[in-house]
């Protein structure tokens, strides 16, 4: 199982990007699904999650100007970053809680993570 995110760059203030992770390989399902940041020089932190039935959450940080959403169809993941500012620079993770059997355990699986820079 991996999860191969893309869609990152180089955006200047208050523009705005999408990303995107799928998850390819053999497995039974996908729980929850998310996305993690981490920064230069500071911990990996929680950007938003997203349950097989669509209910999202976000941190406050973003909460009005970041959206996740999934197609389970696609086992694919998207984050889609509006207004975006200096401090939203980091690298983004994927992340996906999947279960490989039917009746196997859930383990956390991560992408490669892609790099986001906003700056003028």
């Amino acid at each position: 199982v991996q999860l191969q995110a893309s869609g990152g760059g180089l955006v200047q203030p208050g523009g705005s990007l999408r990303l995107s992770c799928a998850a390819s390989g053999t497995f039974f399902s996908i729980n929850v699904m998310g996305w993690y940041r981490q920064a230069p020089g500071k911990q990996r932190d929680l950007v938003a999650t997203i349950a097989p039935d669509g209910t999202p959450t976000s941190t406050d940080s973003v909460k009005d100007r970041f959206t996740i959403s999934r197609d389970n169809a696609r086992n694919t993941v998207y984050l889609q970053m509006n207004s975006l500012k200096p401090e939203d620079t980091a690298v983004y993770y994927c992340h996906a809680e999947i279960q490989r059997r039917r009746l196997g355990l859930e383990y956390d699986y991560w992408g490669q993570g892609t790099l986001v820079t906003v700056s003028s």
